[in-house]
């Protein structure tokens, strides 16, 4: 694992230089590869947060959260 965190800490490190050598039409095409990954870290560090924070009694049940999503 640490070897494929120094490769990602060098990846990082070059991105930004790396970014700005980029014509636009490459930039779209490197967004639609990055963009789940984008949203999957995303994701993953709001559940890691709430998952901190949450108390018992403060997420409903599958129960009332079907309820609440079938009222008009």
């Amino acid at each position: 694992m640490n070897l494929l965190r120094g490769r990602l800490q060098r990846l990082t490190q070059q991105l930004s230089s790396i970014i700005e050598q980029l014509p636009d039409e490459s930039l779209a095409d490197a967004w639609q590869v990055l963009q789940p990954l984008y949203y999957d870290l995303y994701m993953l560090t709001a559940i890691q947060e709430s998952m901190q924070t949450i108390r018992p009694g403060d997420a409903m049940t599958r129960e009332e959260a079907l309820r609440l999503l079938n009222l008009p």
